[in-house]
């Protein structure tokens, strides 16, 4: 690929030339070459970096994907590659989370036909249940997330058993990379009426479909990592094989 001027460069990724140059101040992507005459000049390289920029971001967040790439310009690829591992990780352990969470609102569901105010919880209680901290629960409550019940006898507040069901799953949203599908999911869940444990469950259950989601599209953002990793030959990867060829060809 020839090179490119930085305008031309950022057309291409369908993003502006400042957004280009505020990546290559922060280590994101390597410097700008200069033609004769001073001008940012960007090649291939910088093109692949990009790339793997725009696939790995709606999975992994800007922010990883920031420090993913940094440290791939400083070769260090080994760090790289086991934050990348970790993000991994952390999604299934949010998918088994909110598998068991699905899990536990059928059980109770089943087996309690009263109404899930007939148990209230002291905040103390839902932080045992749950382990999400005093702070978070008080913030998700004044974001409009979660609306406590009140003790009559002194006015402290009160959580019920479907409190301690959306509170599990705004832990779980909490974790997940910040997105649009994300905020849509919190703001339904904020105008769920809280004792509607059902609507509670069913929003699990989109935000499972949503981690499916993001579990393939980290697949492509590794995909585009490991493109980038070829080209630089950061992790002295062998000479590319005719199959590797095909594959990249019918990617």
């Amino acid at each position: 690929m020839p090179t490119m001027r930085p305008k031309k460069m950022a057309g291409m990724f369908l993003m502006s030339a400042s957004t280009l140059r505020n990546y290559e101040a922060k280590g994101i992507i390597p410097p700008a070459k200069r033609s004769a005459n001073g001008y940012r000049v960007y090649t291939n390289e910088h093109a692949a970096y990009l790339a793997c920029i725009q696939a790995m971001s709606p999975a992994f967040g800007m922010e990883t994907t920031s420090e993913v790439l940094s440290f791939l310009r400083e070769e260090r690829v080994t760090e790289a590659l086991w934050i990348v591992k970790k993000k991994d990780a952390s999604l299934y352990e949010e998918k088994i989370r909110l598998q068991t969470l699905i899990q536990d609102i059928h059980l109770y569901a089943r087996g309690n036909q009263a109404p899930p105010t007939d148990d209230w919880f002291p905040i103390d209680e839902v932080f045992k249940k749950t382990g999400a901290p005093k702070s978070a629960i008080r913030y998700w409550e004044q974001a409009g997330l979660l609306t406590p019940g009140r003790d009559p006898a002194n006015d402290y507040r009160r959580y019920c058993s479907a409190h301690v069901f959306a509170i599990r799953l705004l832990q779980a949203l909490q974790n997940c990379t910040y997105s649009e599908d994300t905020v849509k999911l919190r703001r339904s869940l904020a105008e769920t009426e809280h004792m509607d444990i059902q609507q509670i469950r069913k929003l699990a259950e989109d935000t499972l479909t949503y981690l499916d989601k993001i579990n393939e599209s980290q697949l492509r953002g590794v995909y585009y990592l490991y493109k980038l990793m070829r080209l630089t030959k950061a992790d002295q990867l062998e000479e590319s094989k005719p199959w590797e060829d095909k594959l990249d060809a019918d990617f």
